[in-house]
């Protein structure tokens, strides 16, 4: 049997000495503001600098780190997943994207298509 160096992708998330995820480096990869991040993870906009809001927003940001780091993984790169994330309307959800459905609180729904499309189901 091989041994495989798998790499995670959302470690790329954080910051080197905190073992929570950085608000500004998903904001950053997703070229949107911190106040705009906070409003698609549904957290007040100081809850992301603050440390004591760290665990909050942590729980918050690991949907949307998984989404991407998933999405990341089938489109090739993180660019392109990002672009998907953002304008790519995501079938039978009326036009929605992921980043409009993360925004109402469906980053689950979001993942589950993620998962259905990498089993091979064509949604």
């Amino acid at each position: 049997m091989v041994a495989l160096n798998l790499e995670i992708p959302a470690a790329r998330f954080g910051e080197d000495h905190s073992p929570f995820l950085s608000a500004r480096l998903v904001a950053d990869r997703l070229g949107v503001t911190l106040a705009e991040l906070a409003k698609l993870i549904g957290v007040a906009r100081n809850t992301l600098t603050a440390k004591t809001g760290a665990r909050k927003v942590d729980s918050a940001l690991s949907k949307v780190v998984r989404i991407l780091a998933m999405a990341s993984e089938m489109a090739g790169d993180e660019a392109r997943a990002v672009i998907w994330f953002k304008h790519q309307p995501i079938p039978g959800w009326a036009g929605k994207t992921a980043f409009d459905l993360v925004g109402e609180g469906k980053a689950d729904k979001v993942l589950a298509y993620l998962e259905a499309v990498r089993a091979g189901v064509y949604a």
